[in-house]
């Protein structure tokens, strides 16, 4: 898939979004979607045709194990 990039219109990108199950009802949280590059793509659900933010598989895993292991906790405290 050509033209994936930082910013591109989450809605130029032909992915299905998913969230947290511990999301907000009202769509405040952000959803993810695999890319066919091998990358994972990021939006705000309250801005659905904003921006998406691409990131690669490495950098995903370093958030999602950074927040497993409590790196971010002072940021909702």
């Amino acid at each position: 898939m050509q033209g994936i990039h930082n910013g591109i219109a989450a809605t130029h990108l032909p992915v299905t979004w998913r969230k947290s199950t511990r999301s907000n009802p009202n769509g405040n949280c952000v959803e993810l979607a695999p890319l066919p590059t091998g990358e994972v793509a990021m939006r705000n659900s309250r801005f659905p045709d904003g921006p998406a933010l691409v990131y690669t598989r490495a950098e995903i895993e370093a958030f999602v194990l950074g927040t497993k292991d409590g790196e971010f906790d002072d940021l909702i405290a």
